[in-house]
C-alpha cells in the first residue's frame, strides 16, 4: 500500500465557468505536491478534453490559459476520467479527445475514492 497521498475533483464545469479554472489549479497544485491525483469530468466538465477547446478558452484572464494547465497536470502524472454519458451526449467519443484523457464512468472514479481519497467537487 502507498502511502502517497490521493485526491479526486469532480468538474463539471465549462468552458465559460471560472471555476473550472480553479479547479485546474488546484489539480495543478495536488500533484506538484506529490499527490496522485484524478480530474473526473461530467457535465460541461467535459469540453476541457475535446481536442483545442482548451487551446482558446480562458475563463480567468489571470490564470495560466487552461490548455497549459492541463498539459502539466499530465506531465506531473494526473489521471483525467470523463464521464461516458456526458462525453455521448456531446458527440464525443476518445478519438475526439486529447491524449491522456480516457472515457471512464463512476466506477472508476470510485475506485479511487474507496482507496481514501480526498474528494473536491467544482
Amino acid at each position: 500500500m502507498s502511502d502517497q497521498k490521493e485526491l479526486v475533483i469532480v468538474n463539471s464545469r465549462g468552458l465559460d465557468d471560472e471555476r473550472s479554472s480553479v479547479a485546474w489549479s488546484i489539480a495543478n497544485t495536488a500533484a506538484a505536491s506529490d499527490m496522485k491525483v484524478t480530474v473526473f469530468l461530467v457535465a460541461a466538465g467535459v469540453d476541457w478534453v475535446r481536442q483545442g477547446a482548451a487551446d482558446v478558452a480562458r475563463p480567468n484572464p489571470v490564470d495560466p490559459p487552461v490548455g497549459e494547465m492541463i498539459a502539466t497536470f499530465l506531465e506531473n502524472g494526473g489521471q483525467i476520467l470523463v464521464c461516458p454519458p456526458c462525453a455521448k451526449v456531446r458527440g464525443y467519443d476518445e478519438d475526439q479527445l486529447i491524449q491522456g484523457a480516457t472515457i471512464a464512468g463512476a466506477p472508476a472514479m470510485l475506485e479511487v475514492v474507496n482507496r481514501g481519497a480526498g474528494t473536491l467537487s467544482f
